[in-house]
């Protein structure tokens, strides 16, 4: 009962570390830092990612004597950079990017002028933000809940392998089902509202997503599939669990949706439903 009750603590302690990890790793996570002007040390964040309507909005808390241009374009695309003057509003500057079709993406960086100092926001690489439709919360909450609780259930299937009765039948049919339903369900119709397509995974794509879904689902059927051919179904179902724990380390959303800006004419199209999307990926 007691090793029952570890197992499923620490089954949940390895979700929640994977979870965290892949976030903070995924190319959708804020970009962040800090800067000292004028004797004050300046944090700025900026978004990656832009779900539903209207503009992005790019803000810096700043000192009144400083100034502030955003300079951005069209992500892999020869079309020429723009440059916004910044609008002060308290301490604060403020502009927009403006609003993309789903799986559009901009690049754009800070130029802040204080006094005789010119700062780079970042200092270096260029931000990439991804827009996106909106979904709804309710499919949101669920998906997230349903996946969490699939994720929990393979890494608790996989310590089964340590107690010396091990019984992994029930525990691996509820993880497939589980999947099943927040990978092959709801993930698609996420996907469907984010950027219009069920699935691109193979074989109609690469989007890692999809594909880190799928392959996690054949490692747990191969699972299930030799509970009675195995005379030690329980390594199967360790395999099984280290092979999602593995995939689902893949940093969330690389390999993103991309629209591409080649093949628009002239940006005045970019609004336009005859754009086209090289690659997709989910939230």
């Amino acid at each position: 009962m007691i090793k029952n009750i570890v197992f499923w603590i620490l089954a949940i302690l390895i979700t929640i570390v994977t979870a965290y990890y892949q976030r903070r790793t995924g190319p959708t996570y804020p970009v962040s830092g800090e800067i000292t002007a004028e004797n004050q040390t300046i944090n700025w964040k900026f978004y990656r990612t832009h779900g539903g309507e209207g503009d992005q909005e790019v803000s810096v808390i700043i000192p009144d004597s400083t100034t502030g241009e955003m300079r951005w374009k069209y992500y892999k695309s020869d079309l020429p950079w723009q440059t916004v003057t910044m609008k002060r509003s308290g301490d604060t500057l403020r502009t927009f990017l403006p609003h993309q079709p789903p799986a559009g993406k901009l690049e754009y960086y800070i130029e802040l002028n204080s006094g005789q100092n010119l700062y780079r926001l970042p200092p270096e690489e260029n931000v990439v933000i991804r827009f996106k439709g909106a979904v709804p919360i309710s499919v949101l909450i669920a998906h997230i809940l349903i996946i969490f609780s699939a994720m929990v259930l393979a890494n608790r299937t996989g310590l089964e392998f340590f107690k010396k009765e091990p019984k992994v039948r029930k525990l691996t049919l509820w993880t497939i089902i589980f999947l099943a339903a927040g990978g092959f369900i709801l993930g698609p119709v996420m996907q469907k509202y984010a950027f219009g397509e069920f699935w691109t995974g193979f074989p109609y794509g690469h989007d890692l997503t999809d594909n880190k879904t799928l392959i996690a689902m054949i490692g747990w059927l191969a699972a299930w599939f030799m509970y009675k051919r195995s005379a030690k179904p329980e390594r199967w179902a360790l395999f099984a669990s280290a092979l999602m724990l593995i995939v689902y380390l893949i940093p969330h959303s690389l390999m993103g949706s991309e629209l591409d800006y080649s093949k628009i004419k002239n940006k005045e199209t970019i609004h336009q439903a005859d754009t086209t999307i090289i690659s997709r990926d989910s939230l």
